[in-house]
């Protein structure tokens, strides 16, 4: 038995190293796979990595970008703040601060004979009834208005304001002018504005009193004619507000009479003057009276027969944010009647000579307009007609026609055309000895101009510019009257050159 145990157990022993081979085979490829599936482990380990990366480098460039964001935020942000100081600088502080402004012009002109030129936008016949002509090198003047401004504003909110205006006037080339000048204190007024306890329609209104230029006269700027002009000395109260869109202007002023005689009348005209505003729609009424205007003496001493004691104006005017409708621009229309003392359209309540039946209608529009690139058309139209104005049956036609072009060669330089017609038909019907006469007037100028910048086409100030005016009427003209300036020697019909240069600026 005990030789048959060994023996099992030595067979035993022989079967279990012979299997063992086989078992041991079978841990050799597991740790094989094991290697491979680490392998691919690290290769998606890389490329996760490889993704981080790139999603880093991704986030660093929106970071840039956010960055550049944030500055570009900032920037606007000052610039935005830059232009809320410059709007704020216009409402005046708790301290208060002097303003400055003016206009100017000064120019030499001459003619072709090395004389003096003859020349201004009213230097027509049809002038002395506000038939202007274009005024681009056609000014042998000097001309300065100065404004001085005083604002403040109080700790209830609100604003005052003091504004006086001096004004010169001189055809003179030398540089001491004192003999001749016409210096004068044209505007003299003081406003007050946004009253707390001012409610409802008169929340943002301004009362004013003083000697002023009223503040929405409007004009022709190439003309240098004004669509209407109210000026005086009086009072009045601006923009009652009776809806978002429509606002209204009040003012009561008086004008003398007595001053423009030899002989002192004493005559004021009063002049109230309803001035409206629907939208781009303006609405103006003015009426007048002057009493005893009648019993005036003119400088000979006659008294004069007939001249209107009241009278009214009236404007209908459209301003639109376009050329007419057409295109991008701007344009401003207006028609106007006038009778009796309100007949002098224009620069209302000034003409005490004026009959009681005198009317007068009048009409003006201009435009801006960009044609092509760094081409810049500014037409404009002027016409009137008066009946009965100054002698009974007399009759004053005239129309203008102007157009003035600027082509921008570089931002600092830029040349001007202009040119303007007019034709008149004139019968004064013995009044002052004028003469009965028909015809029409016409003038080209060229003007090269300098100037700082670009700012505006036809606004940019100052200019400097050196300019040729070519002008010529019918030879009839010259018969209207030997005192105006068709009537001057060595100034008649058969073409006249000009040559000069101008200094403009306002600010």
């Amino acid at each position: 038995m005990k030789i048959i145990s060994a023996i099992l157990i030595g067979i035993s022993l022989t079967c279990g190293l012979i299997i063992s081979p086989p078992v041991f085979a079978v841990s050799k490829i597991s740790i094989e796979d094991r290697l491979n599936q680490l392998e691919t482990r690290l290769q998606q380990a890389e490329s996760r990595a490889m993704q981080a990366e790139q999603k880093n480098q991704m986030l660093e460039v929106n970071i840039q970008k956010a960055q550049q964001q944030s500055q570009v935020a900032e920037q606007t942000s000052q610039a935005i703040e830059k232009r809320t100081k410059a709007i704020e600088k216009i409402t005046p502080d708790d301290s208060g601060y002097f303003e400055l402004h003016g206009y100017a012009r000064s120019g030499m002109m001459t003619n072709q004979q090395a004389r003096h030129a003859q020349g201004g936008p009213f230097m027509t016949p049809a002038g002395q009834t506000g038939g202007a002509i274009g005024r681009l090198g056609n000014e042998p003047d000097t001309y300065v208005e100065v404004y001085l401004e005083k604002k403040q504003r109080l700790e209830n909110g609100a604003t005052t304001r003091f504004m006086t205006m001096i004004a010169d006037q001189q055809k003179s080339y030398n540089d001491w002018t004192a003999d001749s000048s016409t210096l004068n204190v044209s505007q003299a007024f003081a406003e007050i504005s946004s009253l707390p306890t001012f409610t409802g329609i008169f929340t943002d209104t301004t009362l004013w009193a003083g000697k002023r230029v009223d503040r929405d006269n409007f004009e022709i700027p190439w003309l240098d004619s004004k669509f209407i002009a109210l000026n005086g000395t009086g009072g009045g109260i601006y923009d009652i507000k009776w809806a978002d869109d429509i606002h209204s202007n009040f003012s009561l002023i008086g004008r003398s009479f007595g001053d423009v005689d030899i002989v002192n009348n004493d005559i004021q005209n009063y002049v109230f003057t309803a001035n409206n505003y629907f939208g781009p729609v303006q609405l103006l009424v003015s009426g007048m009276k002057a009493k005893d205007n009648d019993e005036r003496k003119i400088p000979s001493g006659i008294q004069v027969f007939n001249a209107a004691s009241n009278g009214y104006t009236s404007l209908l005017g459209y301003k639109a944010d376009s050329f007419y409708g057409m295109t991008d621009g701007e344009s401003r229309s207006a028609i106007s009647w006038g009778q009796g003392l309100g007949a002098e359209v224009k620069n209302i309540g000034t003409d005490p000579a004026l009959l009681t039946d005198a009317k007068t209608l009048r009409f003006a529009s201009y435009g801006m307009v960009n044609l092509v690139k760094n081409w810049d058309f500014a037409p404009s139209i002027l016409a009137q007609q008066s009946k009965d104005r100054y002698a009974k049956g007399d009759d004053y036609r005239w129309i203008t026609l102007n157009g003035r072009v600027m082509q921008n060669i570089t931002e600092n330089f830029v040349l001007g055309y202009e040119s303007s017609w007019q034709y008149m038909d004139l019968n004064p019907n013995g009044y002052l000895d004028y003469q009965k006469v028909s015809g029409s007037f016409y003038k080209l100028t060229f003007a090269p101009t300098f100037r700082a910048s670009n700012i505006s086409p036809f606004f940019t100030r100052p200019e400097l510019r050196v300019f040729a005016t070519w002008m010529n009427w019918d030879k009839a003209l010259d018969n209207f009257s030997s005192k105006d300036t068709f009537g001057q020697k060595d100034f008649t019909a058969g073409g006249e050159w000009s040559f000069g240069l101008q200094m403009e600026t306002f600010f």
